[in-house]
């Protein structure tokens, strides 16, 4: 019987000491885990570095010398259509009627094609200019990729006025003015090569 109590007391001790190492084991496993590396996370206000983008202000200013430059071409264009118009009104009323209908259908049919040749140049300009906006982008996208990756940051997150994702953030983890900073930086340095 000594032997039984013997036994049941070494299993006992045994017991314990296995308790002991799952415990041991546990803690090790919640420091380990506290002292993985905390995730690295910044913002940028998406607007604000697409507006504030060196590259995207010369691209508007750029536009807007192409857009007036077609709004004079167009008004230009229309001044003389109503030059054209009156000579002919004035021809039409000295002519039979049969050739003042022809002459005035002549004169719809140029105002279609003008207005259809108009609105074509005028669509034209305005998909080359979302073409390099939306290149201007892609640019500030793939820039914040690579500046997040090599200054250590997990997640770098976007944010605008209109779809607010970052609901609160200290200043420290707004990136937004040394984002445009740098992308300005860079984009003048490309500029002069």
């Amino acid at each position: 019987m000594s032997y039984f109590i013997t036994f049941v007391r070494i299993l006992k001790i045994e017991k314990t000491k296995h308790m002991k190492n799952i415990v041991y084991v546990v803690l090790a496993m919640i420091v380990l885990s506290s002292c993985q590396k905390q995730a690295k996370i910044g913002y940028v206000n998406n607007g604000t570095v697409i507006n504030d983008f060196q590259e995207k202000k010369d691209l508007e200013a750029k536009f807007e010398i192409q857009d007036e430059a077609f709004k004079k071409r167009a008004d230009s264009i229309g001044k003389a259509f109503q030059l054209e118009v009156q000579e002919t009104q004035k021809l039409a009323q000295k002519s039979s009627q049969k050739k003042a209908q022809q002459l005035m259908g002549g004169l719809q049919q140029k105002q279609q094609q003008l207005q259809q040749q108009m609105q074509y140049e005028q669509q034209l300009l305005t998909q080359s200019f979302q073409t390099d906006i939306d290149s201007v982008i892609v640019k500030v996208k793939d820039f914040v990729k690579d500046y997040g990756k090599k200054n250590g940051y997990t997640y770098i997150l976007g944010t605008t006025d209109a779809a607010s994702t970052v609901m609160y953030g200290t200043d420290e983890n707004d990136l937004t003015q040394t984002i445009i900073d740098a992308l300005n930086k860079v984009d003048e340095a490309d500029s002069k090569e």
